[in-house]
């Protein structure tokens, strides 16, 4: 989503911390086995680091709780290193290195953006230890410049041009929708990604595209000029706190079509910003749907224990952090092995691995292959949940 472009500046890593160089051996557990988190707990990005924070810790205490992780004949417990990358790509680099040296960690989960998770690569590749990012989407970002893929970075959520695709198809079989209006927020890759796989996949006509910056708040010039126009649907890809404003001016506006976007969207700060009301024929594409616990038993046990925990409904980016844990635990069970270049080959080899946010496969991209679900809001709730693979 969104955040896979926050921090999106130039990447350097002068005056970062650096991996020392090591053998292909990579690390090893001692009597626990340490993963580390690298993630944005301050800066821009920090509400989603610390939702994802609070799926992986989540995921540990059960894990742990039922005597750790089998490796060979023995149980080995999770010891976590949580550490800050404050939304910054060259703590984020500093940080990974920190984990890879310091703290021996086998696995890392994080970063949650792009950006940082990038910064990162270089030294997890060069200490041999491999990391699940949840949320890193930009397509990219499992391969080097050559198209080759970076041997040990894996994620845990699916790309933009999978999610925009899928909002195109959607828009045309399912609501039938002949001529669109696409808003897009151009101060982002996330955006304009998305807007160009839903062009790239949409048949009917896109009849206005317009552009915004994040922050904005006033649409109205915008709606104003789309409810003239004849449209079957609005796509807006985003992140809630401006498609929340979209979607309530839009109706305040007369326009009533629908209005379909992406995961930015999945949030219930949504429909509080849009006004519960003004939050109906409103749909958006992602990795968890909160309906999931009524075919998923992994799903509704999540959901159970977060609710126990937290106090509130499962967000989409802590199931994809707690699927991160799960999926390194899967991989050293596979292998046999805790030493972090075996939990590499494991995670590569994933098939069918039954998560919160579907059965994944990883492919030989890394990515991994799942099920999409598009979530529609009626009023402000989950009123119907489509499945798209």
């Amino acid at each position: 989503m969104k955040i896979a472009a926050l921090g999106a500046m130039a990447l350097t890593l002068a005056g970062c911390a650096t991996a020392k160089s090591s053998s292909s051996q990579g690390n090893n557990p001692g009597k626990t086995i340490k993963i580390g988190v690298n993630m944005e707990l301050s800066g821009s990005a920090a509400g989603y680091g610390e939702q994802q924070k609070q799926g992986i810790q989540l995921a540990v205490k059960k894990i742990n709780k039922s005597g750790g992780i089998k490796v060979g004949g023995t149980k080995k417990k999770i010891q976590l290193v949580i550490r800050d990358n404050k939304t910054s790509n060259t703590t984020a680099a500093s940080v990974a290195a920190q984990l890879v040296n310091n703290d021996k960690v086998v696995a890392v989960v994080g970063p949650a953006t792009t950006s940082a998770g990038t910064a990162a690569i270089p030294n997890m590749t060069k200490a041999a230890v491999p990391s699940v990012s949840p949320s890193a989407t930009d397509p990219d970002y499992t391969l080097q410049k050559s198209g080759k893929v970076q041997k040990y970075i894996f994620r845990a959520c699916y790309q933009n041009n999978f999610q925009g695709a899928t909002a195109a198809t959607f828009v045309t079989k399912n609501l039938k929708a002949k001529r669109v209006a696409i808003l897009t927020d151009n101060s982002s890759d996330y955006g304009t990604g998305l807007t160009k796989a839903f062009k790239k996949q949409y048949r009917g006509t896109v009849v206005s595209s317009q552009t915004f910056q994040e922050g904005d708040k006033d649409f109205n010039a915008i709606l104003t000029a789309l409810k003239h126009k004849k449209i079957d649907a609005i796509y807006a890809p985003g992140y809630y706190s401006e498609i929340g404003l979209i979607v309530k001016q839009a109706r305040q506006a007369g326009i009533k079509a629908p209005i379909v976007g992406s995961d930015g969207m999945a949030d219930a700060k949504l429909a509080q910003i849009a006004g519960k009301s003004n939050a109906t024929n409103v749909y958006y594409t992602t990795p968890f749907s909160t309906k999931a616990s009524a075919t998923n038993k992994v799903a509704s046990k999540f959901m159970s224990a977060y609710k126990a925990k937290y106090g509130s409904t499962a967000p989409t980016f802590s199931a994809l952090a707690y699927d991160s844990v799960y999926m390194i635990k899967a991989a050293i069970e596979k292998e046999g092995s805790a030493n972090s270049v075996k939990i590499a080959d494991g995670l590569a080899k994933l098939k069918n691995f039954k998560g919160v946010t579907g059965t994944t496969t990883i492919d030989k991209q890394h990515n991994p292959e799942k099920t999409i679900s598009i979530e529609q809001l009626t009023n402000g709730v989950v009123s119907k949940v489509y499945n798209v693979k």
